[in-house]
């Protein structure tokens, strides 16, 4: 764990754009390139809601969870606007989630490479876990890095619906290792984007011994923080039976769930994908319903 935090300290001041973490398989390839940090703000709510959105492939009903009231009244608005309507799943990945919400994936040639669109805002992040966790089926926002984006904030309208795969409970133990990487991780960036300047300073000086005092002390800081990591007993049913994608838990917000349609959902899953796991025939939101 301390070669990983370690190894990245450097960069901080560096490289405060555009950094990819080692896993761009896995979570770089779940974000958009948003880098405004304004927050939206909205009325809380406090009852679900349910979207049915329609694409070219059949229809898809959400649950929008009320505990996550910026991200609900958010993507009420913009399916309400029509914001979504002849976007695409411009990224599909089998056995792992497919995305949508770009607005410059309307009408896009063939090639157009894609995944940098939005409404021009980011949302607070909404973590209620491990209630709402990465399970089959489960509506969540995509968002860039921790290097540029500690607070962890949400794009204005990409989002993915999970498929992922199904887990055994020694695979889940392994799983709980890497998660607890993750959340240091990201205390880590947190930590070191605060204290940036000292950091400049520190490489500025070439005050090596300095740096690795700072690096062991944001380290210790992380460990603490974070403690023990350890699925619940529910997240272990899901993936173990269901499946999921359990390594994204407490980093993405979780808004929402498929309620009817996931069969929609892994026709898509499994359609044919080229650069950039575009779909090579495009994948359509044809418009969204607010449902009653």
């Amino acid at each position: 764990m301390k070669k990983i935090l370690l190894s990245i300290l450097p960069l901080i001041g560096l490289t405060a754009c555009g950094a990819k973490a080692e896993e761009s398989q896995n979570e770089d390839q779940n974000q958009t390139n948003e880098t405004t940090a304004t927050a939206m703000t909205a009325t809380p709510a406090t009852d679900d809601a349910k979207v049915l959105i329609h694409t070219s492939e059949g229809d898809i009903e959400v649950l929008l969870y009320g505990d996550t009231p910026k991200h609900q009244a958010n993507f009420l608005k913009l399916a309400s606007e029509g914001y979504y309507n002849g976007t695409l799943f411009h990224r599909v990945i089998n056995e792992f989630m497919i995305q949508a919400g770009d607005p410059d994936s309307k009408n896009a040639p063939a090639g157009k490479q894609l995944g940098q669109g939005g409404p021009g805002y980011q949302i607070d992040a909404e973590f209620v876990y491990p209630k709402h966790f990465h399970k089959r089926g489960a509506l969540a926002a995509a968002r860039t890095s921790d290097q540029i984006n500690p607070e962890r904030k949400s794009s204005g309208s990409q989002f993915y619906i999970v498929t992922g795969q199904t887990y055994s409970p020694e695979q889940l133990d392994q799983m709980e290792q890497q998660m607890k990487m993750g959340q240091m991780q990201g205390v880590f960036y947190k930590i070191a984007g605060q204290r940036q300047a000292e950091i400049q300073k520190m490489q500025q000086e070439g005050d090596r011994e300095g740096l690795q005092k700072l690096q062991e002390e944001i380290v210790a800081i992380a460990e603490k923080e974070v403690g023990d990591v350890k699925l619940t007993p529910e997240q272990r049913e899901a993936y173990t039976t269901v499946g999921g994608t359990p390594h994204l838990d407490n980093q993405y917000t979780v808004f929402g769930e498929v309620l009817k349609g996931m069969d929609v959902v892994a026709k898509i899953e499994k359609t044919k994908t080229g650069a950039g796991d575009r779909p090579v025939n495009d994948v359509k939101i044809l418009s969204m319903e607010v449902v009653k």
